[in-house]
């Protein structure tokens, strides 16, 4: 019914960029909020950043400065621009998104993650 499919991680050496892509499809009435989070080896999975419908946006302490989240409403996709990427952002990462959906009300959706491996 909903599919948030990501594109854009991969392996990058420190200091480098990537951008993900997270696009949102299906019987979408509207969007509450979209996110990215990341989750690490051995670690719990973590909020990275995450972008309102009005255009607030709340980034974790470990990545202020240095990512960028940002969306496209018309075409229901959001993006995170990771710069000065460090050996700790190695993590597979997660899109998601609060959606109100046509028949279904509100609900928590989430992508397939995409691994994003940083070498030093």
């Amino acid at each position: 019914q909903v599919q948030l499919v990501e594109s854009g991680g991969g392996l990058v050496q420190a200091g480098g960029s990537l951008r993900l892509s997270c696009a949102a499809s299906g019987s979408i009435f509207s969007i509450n909020s979209m996110g990215w989070y990341r989750q690490a080896p051995g670690k719990q999975r973590e909020l990275v950043a995450v972008i309102t419908s009005g255009g607030s946006t709340h980034y974790a302490s470990s990545v202020k400065g240095r990512f960028t989240i940002s969306r496209d409403n018309a075409k229901n996709t959001v993006y995170l621009q990771m710069n000065s990427l460090k050996p700790e952002d190695t993590a597979v990462y997660y899109c998601n998104a609060d959606l109100n959906v046509q028949g279904s009300g509100r609900d928590d959706y989430w992508g397939q993650g995409t691994q994003v491996t940083v070498s030093s």
